[in-house]
């Protein structure tokens, strides 16, 4: 009991409560499916035991689902790492290069964000992922990439034995009229399988195979995501942060040159920051490696000049001049407007010709702001902002001289 007690604390228990959201679920489920209907169908049906092949391609089978499983179970319970609550830096000078959260009511250390999700300050925060229901950041980034990698892997290799069951299984009773492929079928002959490959067994299968061939694809992009932004020593929010400031420094022809800090120089130096041998990533989550150019807080003074920016740019109204349902892909606005929706669960507003948004921030296909609302729905506090495609819209008309060189310019 007192090893019980000392194992299940609270803290344990809240973790716990993660697995009980339609991401991890899901997760779970295909992992599930995936895993036992690769094992029967080897086992039974395929590859059986007694064979050396056959108890190879069992140990594998086992060997991917453990690895799988651990790994997104530390990305899951282990966490992105939080900056404590009420964190000020040692130099109280330095807090004039950070941010403050209200809701940590403490300073927003280098690299570090607040998710709404999570309600807390996040470690070198990448994005909240909903199928770990936790953020990826500082601490699990080396756990949650290996499980993309590892997922596909396994999912492959599980999909080859569903193809292969069906193939041995229905050579006798279906001509595929394959004239030119010959599948040596001698060793599957030698034994007769306990449980006969039924309807409900084939169509199992079909379904195992559906969901591990869509896993290695979805998934492995995923991956190729991950690791293009880990050999940059970058986080997604951080790709973002560098193309905002591109945007800011050629909007105000400010002349300034922006190196990201945290590139050490080689792909090596930077995929050793997050791999480690130990599973642990370097650094304290507080202090990183930077650039010799730069210092701890190059990017944290940007994101200020980045706020400041916002605030002036969210003085300009803009007008929808197109409609627009709210779609998350909209193929009716531009196959570019289409692949570069933002990757992000910020809602979509839907427009109506004539509507009036404050935009605050925006790729080059995309725009985010508020919509301007009558007085009786922000009388009650209604808010609606989120995302919309550019061109839906364009600048407001002023009556200043200055604003009028510029009104009738249409955002592309």
């Amino acid at each position: 009991m007192n090893f019980l007690s000392t194992f299940v604390t609270f803290q344990n228990l809240h973790e716990v409560r993660r697995l009980c959201h339609w991401g991890p679920v899901i997760a779970l489920s295909v992992i599930a499916i995936c895993s036992t209907m690769a094992i029967l169908d080897s086992i039974i049906w395929y590859w059986p035991l007694d064979t050396t092949g056959g108890s190879i391609n069992f140990i594998m089978l086992l060997n991917w689902t453990v690895l799988i499983l651990y790994n997104y179970f530390n990305a899951m319970f282990v966490g992105p790492g939080y900056i404590p609550h009420g964190w000020k830096p040692e130099n109280q000078q330095d807090t004039q290069y950070l941010q403050y959260c209200r809701v940590c009511q403490g300073y927003k250390a280098p690299r570090s964000h607040h998710c709404r999700k999570c309600n807390r300050c996040v470690m070198k925060m990448d994005h909240h992922c909903p199928w770990i229901n936790n953020c990826c950041g500082h601490l699990n980034h080396a756990y949650f990439t290996s499980f993309l990698l590892l997922a596909p892997l396994g999912c492959s290799h599980a999909a080859i034995i569903f193809i292969m069951t069906m193939y041995t299984q229905l050579y006798e009773r279906i001509s595929f009229g394959w004239s030119t492929v010959k599948i040596d079928m001698s060793a599957v002959r030698q034994f007769q399988p306990l449980v006969p490959f039924s309807v409900p067994a084939f169509a199992a299968t079909l379904f195992a195979l559906g969901l591990a061939l869509g896993t290695t694809i979805a998934v492995g992009m995923l991956f190729f995501i991950q690791m293009k932004v880990i050999l940059r020593n970058k986080t997604s929010i951080e790709s973002w942060i560098e193309e905002k400031a591109k945007d800011r420094i050629q909007h105000y022809q400010t002349g300034e040159e922006f190196t990201f800090p945290y590139d050490l120089g080689t792909r090596w130096l930077n995929f050793k920051q997050v791999f480690t041998w130990s599973g642990m990533p370097k650094g304290d989550g507080i202090e990183w490696p930077v650039h010799p150019k730069c210092h701890q807080h190059t990017l944290t003074i940007e994101q200020l000049k980045q706020k400041a920016d916002k605030r002036v740019r969210s003085q300009v109204q803009y007008r929808a001049v197109e409609d627009y349902n709210g779609a998350c892909c909209p193929l009716s606005k531009g196959l570019q407007t289409f692949f570069r929706t933002p990757c992000t669960e910020e809602p979509r507003i839907p427009l109506n010709k004539g509507d009036t948004i404050l935009a605050t921030r925006g790729t080059k296909w995309w725009m985010y702001g508020d919509k301007i609302l009558n007085e009786e729905h922000m009388r009650v506090g209604e808010r609606v902002r989120g995302w919309f495609p550019r061109r839906c819209v364009e600048k407001c008309h002023y009556d200043t001289a200055a604003s009028d060189s510029t009104s009738d310019k249409k955002v592309n």
